[in-house]
């Protein structure tokens, strides 16, 4: 529009000065070596005109044959550099594209026009890669490095190559190289971030992520979840060697990031510790309204060591009215009702969610049977059903579940991805494990109860045994003794040492006649002949025990033996009898 503009400006100058020569006619008269021209001025101007054009144009002539060899070098460079370029730009397609062919051939063309050009080494280095050829991609971008235009570009290449090839420590100081020379640049101040963490260094990881926020690297918001990230991460792995330092830590995550779960369910276990319950208390409460959570749940519950089963359900009752609908606030006041032995209202909680049970509610309510009704085979039906019921969240990193946060992940070592979400297509989650032993340990607890019943009940039944054997022993004692007295039967004495006399002493002498399986081939000779009354109860299957009772305290013992007139000796009675 200005050249249009200028051009119209011109024309109208032009039109006008010959407007205003024409109005002023004038002559120009020239004598020279007796020659004389004369003109009106419009003409002179006219061939005036013509002749400077004449003599620019062959000035121009002129000019460029004598720079006609520079010219054409210039267009042989530009000639080629097209080529190049096309060659570079049809080659970082075709590594889009994935056309191995293509590539070779696109950087063929790129080497032969444009060996020196950044964007060549690019395409050897994308070519090598895509040939899995590791020796030659580290060799191009090594000789990006040595570009300051491309060293950084060289750097990412050779920190790829390194991850790629396993070598951890290559590609940490790769990474720690590119991110003092460009702090504020996103993959290496990640990069370093993630290694530091992998190594325990949460403070020199906070270190990198203050310099890349003051060289504007990263936005405020994900400056702040970050940076509680690596707090929360440092409380946890100081909350047994250092507590204060790990209170700290974990109170400052909880004021930058309020819903970060890990860091409030730290921050609540240190304070409960310290006895500060109520700052304690909110903290916990806050996340949970946010994201509802069992180790939030937890940490409430058990915020004051020692507190009975009904303190702790109380708090859990605080906690839940913050997310009274969701169904993590139920399966907390489930747990800690049944902990406190509040069966119906556990059950009452419980009942609304039974048609679309999941996993720890299928062995929640396994729990509640073993523990209520002492009814094992519920609680073995629930458990049953717990395979097949839906699955409950997990923490969740790169597909990888844990049984607990992490700041970085197992996987990939990324920052800051796990998730408290459902893990497709896995059986069973750490908290289900959990879950399932609380129910082993409940049917255990009921098997125990049982057996120590039915222990008593034996006992009780083998005392009571006892006992009638006692008073039929008793009362077949007499008959006994009766019984020897009228048949005679003398028993010899034997010698007993001085400590089985006085054993003797203290309890009653029990002599039992078992009869032999077959009947002997004589019989057993005794000191005299066998009444026909013994001789018949030899007959019976068990005949009744013989029971001697030991001297009475004032018992002087038997009587000595007097010679009759006849000179026999007297016979004693049996055992002193």
């Amino acid at each position: 529009m200005i050249r249009l503009v200028l051009f119209l400006l011109v024309l109208v100058a032009i039109a006008f000065g010959a407007s205003w020569l024409a109005d002023r006619p004038g002559e120009i008269a020239v004598v020279w070596q007796g020659w004389r021209v004369e003109t009106t001025v419009p003409v002179a101007l006219a061939v005036f005109a013509v002749i400077t054009g004449l003599l620019l144009l062959l000035w121009r002539l002129l000019s460029v044959l004598v720079r006609s060899p520079k010219l054409l070098a210039a267009f042989s460079r530009r000639r080629r550099r097209e080529k190049g370029w096309n060659a570079v730009s049809r080659g970082l397609l075709a590594v889009g594209i994935g056309d191995h062919a293509a590539v070779r051939h696109a950087r063929a063309e790129a080497v032969k026009f444009l060996p020196h050009e950044p964007l060549t080494h690019l395409l050897t280095a994308q070519a090598a890669q895509l040939d899995n050829n590791h020796e030659v991609a580290v060799a191009a971008f090594r000789a990006m490095v040595d570009d300051p235009a491309t060293r950084l570009l060289g750097l990412r290449g050779l920190h790829m190559e390194a991850r790629k090839a396993g070598d951890k420590v290559a590609a940490y100081a790769i990474a720690e190289e590119a991110a003092a020379s460009a702090p504020a640049l996103g993959w290496a101040a990640e990069a370093v971030i993630e290694a530091r963490c992998a190594g325990g260094d949460y403070a020199g990881a906070r270190a990198i992520l203050e310099r890349q926020m003051a060289h504007k690297g990263i936005d405020k918001a994900q400056y702040r979840r970050r940076k509680a990230v690596l707090l929360a991460a440092e409380a946890i792995a100081l909350e047994q060697s250092d507590p204060p330092v790990a209170r700290e830590r974990a109170v400052e995550a909880v004021r930058l990031a309020p819903t970060l779960v890990p860091a409030a369910a730290c921050a609540g276990r240190l304070l409960g510790a310290d006895g500060e319950l109520r700052k304690a208390a909110r903290i916990v409460e806050t996340a949970f309204a946010a994201s509802p959570h069992p180790e939030l749940a937890d940490v409430e519950a058990y915020l004051r060591p020692g507190d009975a089963a009904q303190d702790r359900l109380k708090r859990i009752r605080a906690l839940v009215n913050r997310a009274p609908a969701h169904r993590e606030s139920a399966i907390a006041l489930a747990r800690a009702a049944i902990d406190a032995q509040e069966f119906k209202q556990a059950r009452m909680v419980l009942e609304p969610l039974l048609a679309e049970p999941s996993q720890r509610i299928c062995l929640l309510m396994a729990e509640l049977e073993a523990a209520e009704h002492a009814d094992i085979g519920k609680a073995r039906e629930w458990t049953a059903r717990a395979v097949r019921a839906n699955r409950d969240p997990a923490w969740i990193a790169d597909g990888v579940v844990s049984d607990r946060w992490a700041a970085i992940s197992p996987v990939t070592g990324r920052l800051d991805v796990f998730v408290w979400d459902v893990p497709p297509g896995v059986s069973a989650t750490p908290i289900l494990e959990h879950e399932a032993e609380r129910v082993k340990a409940a049917i255990a607890a009921v098997r125990a109860s049982e057996e120590a019943k039915a222990a008593e009940q034996a006992a009780a039944l083998s005392l009571a045994a006892e006992r009638a054997a006692a008073r039929t022993l008793a009362a077949g004692q007499a008959e006994a003794i009766a019984e020897a007295e009228e048949a005679g039967i003398t028993a010899p004495e034997m010698p007993k040492p001085p400590m089985a006399q006085k054993a003797a002493e203290a309890a009653p002498v029990v002599v039992e006649i078992v009869p032999p399986a077959s009947p002997p081939a004589a019989p057993v000779s005794a000191a005299s002949p066998a009444p026909a009354a013994f001789a018949d109860r030899s007959r019976s299957p068990r005949p009744d025990p013989i029971v001697a009772l030991p001297p009475l305290p004032d018992d002087p013992g038997p009587e000595p033996e007097e010679p009759d007139a006849a000179g026999n000796g007297k016979k004693r009675r049996l055992m002193g009898l």
